[in-house]
């Protein structure tokens, strides 16, 4: 396909950063791999410029930054507060957010509105934000124009489970409870009434979507492995079980449940165990293993960059997830690309990415059913190392062939050709 022949797509990825991590990365990892299928522009946000700079791509030909933060650092100023503390208040971050994001699309749209109009472009994507609770001023505009709106992919606002309500309230999520009421913000529906596509990145999100526009829906995950980032492969040469956690140390994502179901496993040298990742509950799991005996076999390795992650990913044979409230579960595709099958909790993201034969699953409890059913499947799979090289395999080639970025931006390829008319059949995306 010759560059004339691509399809000409303007990208609006507001958070968009190679050097960041979570929902930036996810813009910018998207987007580009768009870019190697299509003609695109991205538009993005200001804080992004200087990174995409350092990346080699061109102000003013590759992408346009728009300088909203008049509004924005103020706004982001008010979330913080609102958070009650670093990396707490996530749903008080997005309703700023929420709030902010408006002024940044009506700027697009005084900035590309015409070439638009005048057919410019033949798509218009929004990848991020990624949040189902903010609405897109320019997409009825863009109907207006004839050329097609596509949203998402959409994930967030998975519900608190009833059994850990104590954790939502250590998380300072106080307004999840009112998450819902974005449903009815009359910008919604004429956002998703103009919208010529929507995908959605969990089954919690797709159930969101109002029966009148089902027909537009798209189920698609919005998770990715970079094979370049990940290009290791598990040896499991370990003399014994050896689990990896990684994670921000926090409540929801149940490090401490982790610990407790593995710590007589541990003491009886029948598994080795290595937590990634730093946060607020670190000092207390260490505090939880004095006077115990794992010995060796546990290690804290605290914050590591993502090559010291894969370092340390690579020489475990089991990757152990006990989130409780996890919207998409990158780490889950990231030990799975590594040839680590993981062990999660089926619920959210973590669960609808771990099939049948590609993982493990222990069924959504009380903590007192998580910590027993992670127990049980660690004391099981202990004595099954073949069973967990071959799970590693088959969710290796699982996510290498359909979980790349590129194989991702292939699906959304699919879309946008639906969407103008130039196939017949809805494609169906993994």
């Amino acid at each position: 396909m010759t560059r004339a022949d691509k399809l000409r797509v303007l990208v609006i990825a507001e958070a968009a950063n190679p050097e960041w991590v979570s929902v930036p990365l996810i813009g910018w990892s998207l987007a580009q791999a768009l870019g190697r299928i299509a003609n695109i522009h991205i538009v993005t946000q200001i804080r992004n410029r200087d990174a995409f700079v350092r990346a080699g791509l061109v102000e003013g030909v590759d992408f346009t930054a728009i300088d909203n933060e008049a509004i924005a650092r103020p706004l982001w100023a008010m979330g913080k507060v609102l958070r009650m503390g670093k990396g707490k208040g996530w749903t008080a971050l997005q309703a700023v957010s929420a709030a902010a994001y408006p002024a940044f699309e009506r700027r697009v749209w005084r900035l590309f509105g015409d070439r638009i109009k005048g057919g410019e472009f033949d798509i218009v994507h929004r990848i991020t934000p990624l949040s189902p609770t903010i609405s897109s001023p320019i997409a009825a505009k863009c109907q207006a124009a004839g050329v097609p709106f596509i949203l998402g992919p959409l994930n967030g606002g998975v519900p608190w489970p009833d059994a850990f309500r104590a954790e939502m309230r250590r998380e300072r999520e106080y307004l999840a409870p009112l998450r819902g009421a974005y449903k009815m913000l009359p910008g919604r529906r004429a956002s998703l009434a103009a919208t010529s596509a929507i995908l959605a990145g969990s089954r919690h999100t797709a159930s969101e979507i109002p029966a009148a526009f089902q027909d537009r829906l798209f189920y698609l995950p919005e998770n990715a492995i970079d094979p370049a980032r990940f290009n290791q492969v598990a040896r499991h040469d370990a003399p014994r079980l050896r689990v990896a956690f990684v994670g921000r140390m926090v409540p929801y994502k149940g490090p401490d449940m982790l610990l407790e179901a593995a710590l007589a496993l541990l003491e009886a040298g029948e598994m080795e165990l290595d937590m990634i990742g730093d946060g607020p509950m670190l000092n207390t799991l260490k505090q939880t293993v004095a006077g115990k005996d794992p010995g060796t076999r546990l290690r804290f390795h605290g914050w590591l960059a993502h090559e010291q992650v894969q370092d340390v990913l690579a020489r475990a044979t089991l990757l152990a997830l006990p989130s409780v409230r996890e919207f998409g579960g990158g780490v889950v595709l990231e030990a799975m690309a590594l040839g680590v099958p993981p062990l999660v909790v089926d619920y959210a993201g973590p669960g609808e990415l771990v099939r049948e034969g590609l993982g493990f699953k222990v069924p959504l409890s009380n903590r007192a059913g998580i910590v027993a059913g992670f127990r049980d499947q660690l004391t099981t799979l202990a004595r099954q190392p073949d069973l967990l090289r071959e799970i590693g395999k088959a969710g290796r080639l699982h996510v290498n062939t359909h979980f790349t970025w590129d194989a991702k931006a292939r699906q959304i390829h699919d879309v946008y050709r639906f969407t103008m008319g130039q196939t017949a059949e809805k494609p169906t995306l993994i």
